[in-house]
């Protein structure tokens, strides 16, 4: 394990800092929680507002998508581990323009109790309405009757575009969450892990593999996929990754989509463009349109090797989210 860092224990909290200071015109961190950021933009009175978070190792993801068009506030969890309830509430506290909060995150149990947590202290102490939707992306996670099951992998960057549109349209708290559990509900991912990642605490392998060997459906933290097997050329990964999205999405002839190939940290461009490549060779063939595309690292898992596929089925409604323009530190869209 080679990692540019001071002490490992300070990881988090130091990229915090830098990243605050690298980008003052999107971001500020709030004095009462170090581990809370939000927009510098002033917001519209009214506006619902828009929370994201999760734990750190992901980036860009997830501080890189405050900004104009998507999240409003960031809760920043440690090293693949949930943020606390109590960074959550404070950025809540912060966004909060009497319409209520949003909270978007992966379907993860830390996740999941700590954002829950606080949505109940956000009520119980604050009076502020929270409402909340789950990414549950990952095809490979759990069978398709058990979608609320199943992981949020980079399809989250679709959900977060979906809720940020929404708020700036000015709907209101119950719309943006229905919107963006619909564009959840659109929503389907695949991965593969080819090498895994060095946690910087303890500098062990998030994942045993061998250099001749890749997993199919390998979770950003490591979770287990669905099969290992030797590693494969670019093109066979992609069918295998799009067509178990193909089927379990139903996806056919005349659709349209939206395509995000992801890196995990370590994939050069050069790999993913040809992944991406393959993808729209096949969506083609099947009569199947691709409306926008997005290759590169959105939300990694610091440098592991390997990438995903996602894909979005789009309606009138879902494509004028995904029109809508973007300006974020890690994300721009015109």
């Amino acid at each position: 394990m080679k990692k540019l860092v001071n002490n490992p224990v300070n990881v988090v909290d130091e990229m915090v800092e830098g990243y605050v200071r690298a980008h003052p015109d999107y971001i500020k961190q709030l004095s009462s929680n170090n581990r809370a950021l939000v927009t510098v933009r002033e917001t519209k009175q009214n506006k619902v507002g828009i929370l994201i978070g999760g734990g750190s190792g992901h980036e860009p993801g997830f501080m890189g998508y405050v900004g104009e068009g998507m999240a409003d506030g960031v809760a920043v969890g440690n090293i693949f581990s949930s943020p606390s309830p109590d960074p959550i509430l404070e950025v809540t506290k912060s966004i909060n323009k009497e319409s209520g909060v949003v909270y978007l995150y992966g379907n993860y149990a830390g996740d999941v109790m700590n954002f829950g947590m606080a949505a109940e202290m956000a009520d119980l102490e604050e009076d502020i309405e929270v409402g909340m939707a789950i990414a549950t992306d990952d095809v490979a996670s759990a069978p398709k009757e058990e979608k609320e099951k199943r992981r949020g992998i980079a399809g989250e960057l679709f959900i977060y575009k979906a809720a940020g549109a929404a708020a700036d349209f000015g709907c209101n708290l119950e719309e943006v969450v229905r919107i963006a559990r619909k564009a959840n509900d659109h929503t389907w991912s695949m991965g593969v892990g080819t090498s895994p990642c060095y946690h910087p605490q303890t500098g062990k392998p998030s994942f045993e593999i061998g250099d001749d060997e890749m997993e199919i459906g390998l979770g950003h933290h490591g979770e287990p996929g669905l099969e290992k097997g030797p590693l494969e050329t670019a093109d066979k990964l992609a069918d295998r990754l799009l067509n178990d999205i193909l089927i379990d999405s139903g996806i056919t002839k005349g659709d349209e989509v939206a395509v995000l190939v992801n890196g995990l940290g370590s994939t050069p461009k050069m790999d993913l463009y040809i992944v991406y490549r393959r993808v729209e060779q096949i969506l083609s063939e099947q009569g199947i349109k691709i409306y926008c595309s997005y290759v590169g690292d959105y939300i990694t898992s610091l440098e592991m090797g390997g990438c995903s596929v996602t894909l979005m089925k789009l309606d009138d409604e879902l494509t004028k989210v995904m029109d809508h323009p973007v300006n974020c530190p890690m994300f721009v869209q015109k």
